[in-house]
């Protein structure tokens, strides 16, 4: 009788095929995002700023949280103050569940916005925001990473100036990956709902 050598490839195919079926079904559905999903399309969290309390950080710093990354400075008068309001009442919403994220709120306005004042800006909004400063070149880095942008626009006779800036909202999840995208004028109800699945620990794919 001759050897049934056909067997061994055959065995190897199905137990690749088996391997594939069963990695599928680890792999999982996508997750419903309502607002703009941007998994895939945005890089991970990452930066070298100074938190408000003066202490050097990284976006390693925040793995284990789902994050909302927020460009603006102190001195403007609309559209800051109002996402951060906005935000609070999110945070609000989600309980306990809040406990696991953090807004980070990082100044387009260097040359007056310092640790200090942007823990007492911040803090008046929630508890879980955090103040991010740096150098004009490392925020301007961090704003082009993610394709938002920023512009001094010129001062007045008193020397005062507002920054024109972009108004997106950044959201990572635990492990640092993009994965939503938001505007001020995105419904609350969208934003609760996806920070809600980010912040189910089950919530991976």
């Amino acid at each position: 009788m001759k050897p049934r050598h056909w067997l061994r490839p055959a065995l190897l195919f199905l137990l690749l095929a088996a391997g594939l079926l069963l990695g599928g079904c680890h792999r999982g559905e996508p997750l419903p995002f309502r607002l703009t999903n941007i998994s895939g399309h945005m890089p991970d969290l990452d930066f070298k700023l100074t938190d408000d309390s003066g202490k050097a950080v990284t976006g390693a710093d925040y793995r284990g949280k789902v994050v909302l990354l927020y460009f603006g400075y102190t001195h403007c008068p609309d559209v800051c103050p109002l996402t951060l309001a906005q935000l609070h009442v999110v945070m609000q919403r989600l309980g306990p569940l809040a406990d696991g994220a953090r807004i980070l709120f990082v100044s387009v306005d260097p040359a007056r916005d310092t640790p200090a004042i942007m823990h007492a800006y911040v803090n008046a909004f929630d508890k879980r925001a955090v103040g991010l400063v740096g150098d004009a070149r490392s925020v301007e880095a961090l704003s082009k990473r993610y394709r938002s942008a920023f512009t001094r626009e010129p001062s007045s006779a008193d020397g005062a100036y507002e920054v024109s800036h972009s108004s997106a909202i950044y959201v990572f999840d635990r492990d640092g990956r993009a994965r939503v995208l938001a505007t001020p004028s995105a419904s609350q109800d969208d934003l609760v709902h996806d920070l809600h699945l980010l912040l189910d620990t089950g919530a991976t794919p």
